[in-house]
């Protein structure tokens, strides 16, 4: 049975994301992909960046709690 599981190769070593099952000793083929660009994420804000004088504290996020719609059925207690 052939099973395929992914890894990393890094300083002559395979590290394997995960162990096959049932197999204690086999034979393999390695293939090397291409390797991935360093792809960084842009983060549109970071922590901090708005920060001023005034920091929200825990009853702000109590205020701005949503408490339910009285339009509707839906009992919040």
């Amino acid at each position: 049975m052939l099973q395929s599981i992914e890894g990393v190769y890094k300083d002559g070593k395979v590290q394997l994301t995960e162990l096959p099952l049932d197999i204690s000793e086999s034979r393999v083929i390695v293939t090397f992909l291409e390797p991935k660009k360093n792809q960084h994420k842009q983060q549109i804000m970071q922590f901090g960046m708005f920060s001023g004088n005034q920091q929200s504290t825990e009853a702000d996020f109590q205020i701005a709690e949503f408490q339910g719609d009285s339009e509707d059925s839906l009992d919040w207690s």
